[in-house]
Formats: structure tokens, C-alpha cells, sequence
């Protein structure tokens, strides 16, 4: 067995662990009210999980600097060209 397998096979059984201790928790709390604070508690996660989420999205969008426009791309591009086009020249020049 790979060590990939072997940590499949550990995430699987966790999983399945957890799950079934999820359920238990919910549906036959050893307490009375335990299932509203674990839900409250996965509700929880879930909202600040997808919200940390889109905070970071916003945070990565309003830092990055925007990117040039195609505009001055393209005239970097036709230098290029341009001092490849000279330097081919040169060269047949000084062959001929």
C-alpha cells in the first residue's frame, strides 16, 4: 500500500468517524441542549468559513495591482519585434 492510500484511508475513516459522532451528538445529545450548541456551532463555522473565504478573495483583489493594458503590452511587443527584425537584418547584411 502507497503512503497516498494509507492517508486516503486514514481521511476516509475520520470522516466516517466524525460523521457518525455528528449524528449522535444531534439526534441523542447526552445532554439536555446539546444539539443546539452543536448546531449552533456548525452554523457558526459554516457562515465565518465562506465569509473568511470571500474576505480573502476581496483582501487578494483590492491589493494586487491591476494588470497593464493591452494597449502598452502590444507596443512592448512591436519593440521587441522591431530590435529582432533590425538584429536579423544586421546579420544578413554582414553575411552577404
Amino acid at each position: 500500500m502507497s503512503r497516498d492510500q494509507v492517508i486516503g484511508s486514514g481521511l476516509l475513516a475520520a470522516s466516517l468517524i466524525i460523521i457518525i459522532a455528528y449524528i449522535w451528538l444531534v439526534f441523542f445529545p447526552p445532554m439536555h441542549g446539546a444539539d443546539i450548541l452543536i448546531l449552533k456551532l456548525t452554523g457558526t463555522v459554516a457562515v465565518a468559513g465562506i465569509f473568511a473565504i470571500l474576505g480573502w478573495i476581496g483582501y487578494t483583489l483590492a491589493t494586487t495591482p491591476p494588470p497593464k493594458p493591452i494597449e502598452e503590452i502590444e507596443k512592448e511587443i512591436e519593440k521587441e519585434l522591431e530590435k529582432v527584425q533590425e538584429k536579423t537584418q544586421e546579420g544578413q547584411n554582414t553575411c552577404s
